[in-house]
């Protein structure tokens, strides 16, 4: 990713406080997920960490590509989140469910990502990137739906060879030249028509009423 998130820094790892997520499996767990959490946060927080991640990292990647259509990104995102949790110790915090909290967390950071996309003369380190409060209230639950809604729509109304070129490289996270190749088109037409979905995609989300509704109420 060219654009790297705040919180992703050396200066963490030189805390001494090894973040539980470098070595993590990434393979979803299933069980009483929040009762064996909160078990596993009580007799280590660092291994109830590590647990968390095992079980929601999978989970909230898709989430977050729902929002920002790109794998690589939603990645970030959801890697940053994961080490602010550790981090700042927001597990201490939390009195809802887990996956409650982190769903929110993740909706909120792609919200900021979005609106750093919009306006990128706004810097990205100036973003809200705190702790989330941890109910959704109805109103923002609709606003969810609705980004999530418009994004979806603005990408069906592609061209068909632009939206399958911009799913393919954002979402699916294959390079130009393996799109080209499925394509049959050159690498530098692919990076053209991921482009016009890009361009597309911020116009759309400009010009939408709820958008410019919704930024100045979340943030």
């Amino acid at each position: 990713m060219t654009t790297p998130l705040p919180g992703n820094s050396e200066d963490q790892a030189s805390r001494g406080n090894r973040s539980p997520f470098s070595f993590a499996n990434k393979t979803p767990i299933h069980a009483d997920d929040e009762r064996l959490l909160r078990e596993a946060f009580a007799v280590s927080p660092k291994d109830g960490c590590s647990l968390l991640f095992r079980r929601y990292y999978v989970t909230l990647c898709n989430h977050a590509v729902r929002f920002v259509h790109s794998r690589e990104i939603a990645e970030d995102i959801v890697s940053e989140l994961f080490e602010t949790f550790w981090q700042n110790r927001i597990f201490e915090q939390v009195e809802s469910s887990y996956r409650a909290y982190l769903y929110k967390a993740v909706r909120h950071r792609t919200y900021n990502y979005i609106r750093w996309q919009l306006d990128p003369t706004d810097p990205l380190e100036s973003m809200d990137f705190s702790p989330v409060a941890q109910t959704v209230s109805p109103d923002e639950a609709m606003q969810y739906t609705e980004l999530y809604l418009k994004v979806e729509s603005i990408i069906q109304d592609l061209p068909p060879q632009c939206r399958r070129a911009y799913i393919m490289k954002r979402v699916e996270g294959k390079k130009y030249d393996e799109i080209a190749k499925e394509l049959q088109i050159s690498p530098k037409a692919v990076e053209g028509l991921v482009s016009r979905a890009l361009l597309k995609l911020r116009t759309g989300l400009k010009e939408s009423w709820f958008l410019t509704l919704l930024l100045p109420i979340l943030f």
